[in-house]
């Protein structure tokens, strides 16, 4: 993608996000500052095992990283990779604003060509 676009979108990273639990896992990381995959269970329709396998996932894309806390990991959301997230997503919307303007004024071009 060369067309405006910061970075190289990182396809793993997006894979992970793409998933909406692991989304609503994010989204309570983020408010409640961290927590362990029984406490973040206890908070999703999915057992303590698909949490488990969710944040690992999202640890092996540095979207959390986890720290030991007795017999479990307590997880938070690494602020640089969501921050790097944010800025991909941002430019890959600013690239796709560019191309649908073009083809808006292509789309126009032919409808006023038509009409003459």
């Amino acid at each position: 993608m060369s067309t405006g676009v910061v970075e190289q979108v990182d396809d793993d990273l997006w894979s992970a996000i793409g998933d909406p639990t692991r989304r609503r896992m994010l989204d309570l990381l983020l408010v409640e500052g961290d927590g362990t995959a029984t406490t973040l269970s206890q908070q999703m329709p999915v057992t303590r095992q698909a949490v488990a396998k969710h944040l690992g996932v999202l640890d092996r894309v540095g979207l959390v990283r986890a720290t030991p806390a007795g017999r479990e990991k307590r997880y938070r959301v690494d602020d640089a990779q969501l921050a790097r997230a944010v800025a991909q997503l941002s430019s890959v919307g600013s690239a796709w604003d560019v191309r649908l303007r073009r083809i808006k004024r292509i789309a126009e071009a032919i409808q006023h060509t038509r009409t003459d």
